[in-house]
């Protein structure tokens, strides 16, 4: 069984194409990520940017072809917080099904949550009587997920991107010390109102604004999934991360190693995120995670089918 999923974020697109043999061990033939920024002026219009649709779409139909190329028999997609919010999102849906033909699925940031832990619970050897807490940082929202004895708790949805609040916030270059202090509160606030007195015995991180961190950090030329997968980020060198991207100017930090350069003017904002929900949860280190909601949606659909072969 052939199965790809493809997950349409504010800022990224990403498709997995896996194969599961009778043995159930997954096989990836494609991991594909683009960086199309479909969030980009949601948060200030409602609307979506034209460009940054036409972009988004063209890079659907490509990943598309790509999964039919590979022999995928079934195809599911879902996207997040850029449509969610956008006031034109059906639109968009319907010229996707127009020129693909894929009925791609606005999920909720509670669906999206679950989808990342169930993606954390596949993909890391974690001890389910762990108290665990997932930071899932996107362009349009950050997902954040309490789970334990094997399950997840609570999910929320903050409006917390780094889109978002890269427009709401930066317009300095390199960001002022103000900017950074407008960010650290705006968070900090949002954190702090959830109510949770909790404390995880392990902090997960997934999606491109930590496994970028994580890249920088190990300084990698050229990305490696295999690298960066169970990584652990220590919270010292997530402060020092900010405090290198915040002191150099755009074209010098798309040239570090490890930097996806379509992602360098909107990371400073995605790391202070991640730097104070670990600093409100009183974590000194994260666990990287490559395997974000593609994955998780991969596993539901792998599951569901499953499941439905078996009724039959």
């Amino acid at each position: 069984m052939k199965i790809a999923a493809l997950d349409v974020g504010s800022n990224t697109v990403l498709m997995l194409v896996v194969e599961c043999g009778a043995d159930e061990q997954v096989r990836v033939l494609a991991d594909m990520a683009r960086i199309t920024r479909l969030g980009r002026g949601v948060d200030a219009t409602g609307h979506l940017d034209p460009q940054s649709a036409a972009r988004t779409l063209d890079t659907i139909a490509e990943f598309m072809d790509r999964a039919r190329s590979l022999g995928a028999e079934h195809i599911a997609g879902v996207a997040t917080a850029g449509l969610r919010d956008a006031s034109d999102g059906p639109d968009f849906l319907a010229n996707v099904q127009q020129r693909t033909g894929l009925s791609l699925e606005i999920i909720s940031g509670q669906t999206e949550a679950q989808l990342s832990y169930l993606s954390t619970q596949k993909g890391l050897g974690i001890n389910p009587a762990e108290r665990l807490l997932i930071v899932d940082i996107g362009g349009g929202s950050t997902e954040l997920i309490r789970a334990a004895s094997g399950q997840a708790q609570e999910v929320v949805s903050l409006q917390l991107g780094s889109v978002r609040l890269t427009e709401r916030i930066i317009h300095h270059d390199p960001p002022s010390p103000s900017e950074r202090e407008t960010l650290q509160a705006l968070v900090d606030t949002s954190v702090r109102d959830l109510g949770w007195s909790y404390r995880p015995d392990k902090v997960v991180g997934i999606a491109g604004t930590v496994t970028t961190l994580c890249a920088i950090s190990l300084g990698i030329e050229q990305y490696s999934p295999e690298r960066v997968h169970g990584f652990r980020l220590m919270a010292t060198e997530v402060l020092r991360l900010i405090e290198l991207l915040g002191s150099i100017p755009l074209e010098r930090r798309k040239q570090l190693p490890g930097m996806e350069p379509a992602r360098a003017d909107v990371l400073f904002a995605g790391a202070i995120i991640l730097e104070r929900v670990m600093n409100h949860f009183e974590s000194g280190e994260l666990v990287v995670s490559d395997q974000g909601v593609r994955w998780g949606l991969m596993w539901r659909e792998l599951e569901s089918r499953r499941a439905g072969k078996t009724r039959e």
